[in-house]
């Protein structure tokens, strides 16, 4: 699964994915967000190709939450074609990225974001201070966690809370992208 379709206009990859002309013309990519925090990365010269670097390694203190807004504003205002969010594998940085950029702009719950992400790209999992992060972020948008951290055999995973009204459908979200 080299390029993962999350909604209409807004893509997933890894870094291999993201230097394939094949790739980024057949999409329309406009603009990339690079969270591979590979600065001296030579993408296909596309005319009109903007590039966003996300200078952030795949660590649970990195500040991801730092590039919580600015990309969602980036990928939001990106009018002229569609995007391409990267980071090395196209399994932590670039998910939990997209994750906030849908509670942002398309109003979904952290748990319903990542449902949407995952539904995409199975095999996603954002490190355990991402995570937090995101739950941080949502708590700030909306005022309440659908998610939380538990402890288990395979590590620090979120887990869906049982009384979170979640109410997003499935139909209404990435209608901005």
């Amino acid at each position: 699964m080299s390029v993962s379709q999350v909604c209409p206009g807004l893509f997933l990859s890894g870094l291999d994915s993201a230097l394939k002309f094949s790739i980024l013309s057949s999409r329309n990519i406009t603009l990339i967000i690079n969270a591979s925090g590979l600065q001296d990365v030579s993408y296909p010269q596309l005319d009109g190709l903007q590039v966003f670097h996300v200078p952030i390694q795949d660590q649970p203190h990195a500040p991801l939450r730092n590039y919580f807004d600015p990309v969602a504003e980036r990928i939001n205002g990106n009018q002229t074609g569609r995007t391409l969010v990267h980071c090395t594998a196209g399994r932590s940085r670039s998910p939990a990225l997209i994750m906030a950029y849908l509670m942002r702009f398309e109003g979904l719950s952290l748990r319903r974001a990542h449902e949407v992400v995952l539904e995409q790209r199975p095999f996603i999992r954002p490190n355990a201070g991402f995570w937090r992060q995101l739950m941080d972020y949502e708590r700030t948008l909306f005022g309440r966690n659908t998610v939380r951290m538990v402890r288990t055999a395979g590590g620090v995973l979120p887990e869906a809370l049982e009384d979170s009204d979640d109410t997003n459908s499935t139909a209404a979200y990435c209608v901005n992208v």
